[in-house]
C-alpha cells in the first residue's frame, strides 16, 4: 500500500510545481527611460569637464568649457570697429557751432543797418543827411545779405556732410553688430550646459581632449520617472486603454514581489513579433503589441531591469 502512495504523491508535486511556474501576469518587458545624449556645439580643447557617471545634475548647470580664445578676439576686433564707428558719428560741435555764431552776429548786424538805412532815408528827407551816405548803407546791407546767404549755405553744407557720413557710418555698422552677435553665439556655445535635470549614465569625454561640434560629452537620464516597456497578446489589448492604472511588480528575494503604481501612456499602434527575451501570458501568441507603462521610481527601478504588468481589474 505504501509503495502504490508514491506515483500518486510524485503526479500531486508535478501539478502543484506546473501551477506555480505558470504566468500570473499580463505582460512584461524592461525598464527604460528618455536618455538625452549631450554634444558639443563648439569646436576646440575641452578646458574644464567635471561630469562624472552617477552625478545628479540640474537643468542649466554648467558642467564644462570648451576653448572659445579665437572668437573672443574677433569679438574684441569687431568691437573696436564698432567704437571707431560710433567716434566717427559724433557731431563735429565746434566747427558747427561756430558757424552758427558768426550767423547771428551777421544777421544783428544786417538788422542794424536796416534800422540805420530807415533813419538815414527820414534824415535825407529833411535835408540832415547826404544821398551819398544813404547809398553807402545800401550798398553795405547788400553786400552783408551776400555774406549771410554763403554763411547760411555753409552751416546747410555741413548738416549734409555729416548726415550722409552718418548714413554710411551706419551702412557699415549694421554688418559688423550681426558679426557681433555671431561671434557672442560662438563665445556662449563654448560653455557646456546641462539641458535636463537627471543623472548621469555615461560619460563619452575628458578634460583636455578636443572637441568638434556634435561630438558626445555624456549621457544623462531623468530617473525619477520610468518606463516599463511591454508586450501584451491581442487577446489582452481590448483590456487596456491610454491612462489606465496598472499595477507594474518588480522580483524581491526569490519569491516575493514589489508592486507600484503605473498608468498606461503609450500603445503600440501595430503588432510586432514576439521578442525572443519577453514571455506572455498567452505563449501560443505570434504577435504582440508594445507599450509604455509610466512609474514613479522610488530608487529601486533600474534601467534595463525586468518588470511584469497586471491589470487592475477594479480600475475598468
Amino acid at each position: 500500500m505504501k509503495y502504490n502512495m508514491i506515483p500518486a504523491i510524485a503526479v500531486v508535486m508535478m501539478i502543484n510545481a506546473c501551477g506555480k511556474g505558470s504566468n500570473d501576469y499580463d505582460a512584461s518587458g524592461n525598464f527604460e527611460a528618455d536618455e538625452v545624449i549631450v554634444s558639443a556645439e563648439q569646436n576646440g580643447q575641452i578646458q574644464s569637464f567635471t561630469v562624472k557617471e552617477g552625478d545628479k545634475l540640474a537643468a542649466g548647470q554648467t558642467v564644462g568649457q570648451i576653448d572659445v580664445a579665437i572668437p573672443t578676439l574677433q569679438k574684441e576686433q569687431v568691437q573696436a570697429s564698432i567704437k571707431a564707428l560710433q567716434e566717427k558719428t559724433q557731431d563735429p560741435v565746434p566747427e558747427r557751432e561756430l558757424v552758427r555764431r558768426q550767423l547771428l552776429v551777421q544777421e544783428a548786424q544786417l538788422q542794424q543797418q536796416y534800422r540805420e538805412r530807415t533813419r538815414t532815408e527820414n534824415l535825407v528827407k529833411s535835408d540832415a543827411a547826404t544821398q551819398k551816405q544813404l547809398d553807402d548803407i545800401n550798398a553795405l546791407i547788400v553786400q552783408m545779405e551776400r555774406q549771410l546767404n554763403v554763411t547760411r549755405q555753409q552751416l546747410q553744407l555741413n548738416n549734409s556732410n555729416i548726415s550722409t557720413q552718418n548714413r554710411s557710418i551706419l551702412s557699415e555698422k549694421a554688418p559688423l553688430e550681426k558679426s557681433l552677435a555671431q561671434f557672442a553665439e560662438q563665445i556662449r556655445k563654448g560653455q557646456i550646459v546641462n539641458p535636463i535635470s537627471g543623472v548621469v549614465l555615461q560619460r563619452y569625454a575628458l578634460q583636455g581632449e578636443m572637441a568638434t561640434s556634435g561630438k558626445p560629452l555624456y549621457k544623462i537620464a531623468n530617473i525619477d520617472t520610468l518606463y516599463l516597456k511591454a508586450y501584451v497578446t491581442g487577446i489582452t489589448l481590448p483590456q487596456i486603454k491610454l491612462g489606465q492604472q496598472v499595477q507594474v511588480r518588480i522580483d524581491q528575494g526569490k519569491k516575493d514581489y514589489k508592486a507600484y503604481p503605473g498608468e498606461i501612456t503609450w500603445i503600440s499602434g501595430k503588432s510586432e513579433f514576439t521578442p525572443k527575451t519577453i514571455q506572455t501570458k498567452n505563449e501560443r501568441a505570434n504577435l504582440v503589441y508594445a507599450i509604455k507603462v509610466r512609474v514613479k521610481n522610488d530608487g529601486y527601478l533600474k534601467i534595463g531591469m525586468y518588470g511584469e504588468m497586471l491589470i487592475n481589474k477594479d480600475s475598468k
